[in-house]
């Protein structure tokens, strides 16, 4: 996968001492990577964190409440796939909008708005009084959905060392699997004291929590302040079109499809797992609960193994590797014979580390991909582009599971991870590269 080498410099490390020399320089030990941030940088982390921790767990209100979503309102598989479909294409919108607004205005302040919006619009989504207003509420959502990722994910990655971005990056990333599991554990809770067609309301209405984060982010987190100043000398800071210039447009073009293929993969299972484990599995509340614990174990596990592994081999190579693990357990998970529920269970742990692993590499490796005045732009476009593309996925397999079954359809995500490992073939390897 020889590839020219990227069309920028970067030589200068972005992190700020902080009056603490001490924690700015030793990385030894298994977390020293979070010693190696300084105190600045760890406030910093944390806010990135808890957002992101809160995104997921906003997100993950609607798959796992789809059953009694499509009940209450009469849908298909078709209209319950397309709320999770105008999820993510509006993201794309809202990604490309926070990445210029991060560029131009800081990225604190833009974490802090996309927080906002999507809690305000989870919210709005439990007081939907029909399926047209809780399809526009949840596009809205969207928007700020799709810009916290790349926002947070800058933001720790410009106080972050060349040698331990990875694995800082990944560890941002597992608190996704955080969210994940704290909103299975609501749902399981809420499903079983209250009826499906007030419980799902209560799912949503529970979306106000990142309100609570905002108050820690505006008091304590701040931006790099190396990188902040490269990024105020830029006649071009947040400039859109910059980044589709000759010498970023290879980059930009190549970085969509790598978004496209992973997150196409992901979000098909993310989507219809549960709905898989419910309707063709026969499992309750309390048994979908189970076996998604599984799922999210190895999620967890997966973010801070794969975090490690893109330090050491490299951010393509980490993508590939689980490119090919994550088709693979998709075959194997979705064609485990009926009655064989204990290895359903089993499987779901090397299929949650997987389709994990993969995203690991993402913070570092498309932060590493552009220059500091349009980071942001770059990062928020390209991975966001990628998720609104990457929600045809899901869709089809909502149409395809009335002919195909769910568990049948769920075999296109792997389409996915082929699309990733071929865009590989036009980006250059970033490992180990500093950040101006």
């Amino acid at each position: 996968m020889s590839t020219p080498p990227p069309p920028q410099t970067l030589s200068t490390d972005t992190r700020p001492t902080d009056g603490d020399p001490a924690n700015d320089t030793d990385d030894s030990g298994a977390f020293g990577w979070l010693r190696a941030l300084g105190p600045r940088g760890r406030r910093a982390f944390a806010g990135a964190f808890g957002g992101y921790a809160l995104d997921s767990y906003d997100y993950f209100t609607l798959p796992l409440s789809m059953v009694a979503i499509a009940a209450y309102y009469g849908l298909d598989s078709g209209q319950t796939g397309l709320l999770t479909t105008v999820t993510l294409v509006v993201s794309a919108i809202g990604g490309a909008i926070a990445g210029v607004v991060a560029d131009r205005i800081g990225r604190v302040k833009a974490l802090m708005i996309t927080v906002i919006t999507y809690a305000v619009f989870t919210v709005a989504c439990g007081f939907a009084p029909n399926y047209e207003t809780l399809l526009v509420f949840r596009a809205l959502q969207g928007l700020g959905f799709g810009g916290e990722w790349a926002v947070g994910a800058i933001l720790v990655a410009e106080y972050a060392t060349a040698k331990n971005r990875g694995r800082t990056l990944g560890a941002i990333q597992s608190s996704w699997a955080i969210g994940w599991a704290l909103a299975v554990i609501v749902y399981t809770v809420v499903f079983q004291f209250l009826d499906e067609d007030i419980a799902w309301r209560v799912m949503f209405w529970t979306g106000a929590l990142p309100a609570l984060l905002v108050v820690y982010v505006r008091r304590n987190v701040h931006d790099a302040p190396e990188a902040a100043e490269e990024r105020e000398k830029s006649a071009h800071k947040g400039s859109f079109t910059a980044i589709f210039k000759p010498g970023l447009l290879r980059v930009t073009l190549f970085a969509v499809l790598l978004s496209t293929g992973v997150q196409g993969g992901y979000y098909t299972l993310a989507t219809w797992v549960p709905t898989y484990l419910k309707t063709e599995r026969g499992l309750t509340v309390v048994g979908t609960g189970g076996y998604l614990a599984f799922l999210i174990s190895g999620a967890f596990i997966g973010y801070l193994a794969g975090g490690y592994l893109t330090d050491i081999l490299g951010r393509k190579r980490n993508i590939t590797l689980f490119a090919f693990l994550s088709a693979a357990s998709i075959l194997a998970y979705t064609n485990i014979p009926d009655g064989a529920n204990g290895l359903l269970l089993v499987l779901g742990f090397p299929l949650g580390f997987c389709m994990s692993a993969i995203f690991s590499g993402f913070g570092s490796f498309l932060s590493e991909l552009y220059p500091a005045a349009v980071r942001g732009t770059g990062q928020g476009f390209t991975y966001n582009t990628g998720r609104a593309v990457g929600a045809v996925f899901p869709t089809m397999v909502g149409f395809m599971a009335d002919s195909w079954g769910v568990g049948g359809a769920l075999v296109f995500g792997a389409l996915g991870y082929a699309i990733a490992v071929l865009a590989l073939f036009g980006l250059p390897e970033t490992r180990g590269k500093e950040l101006t």
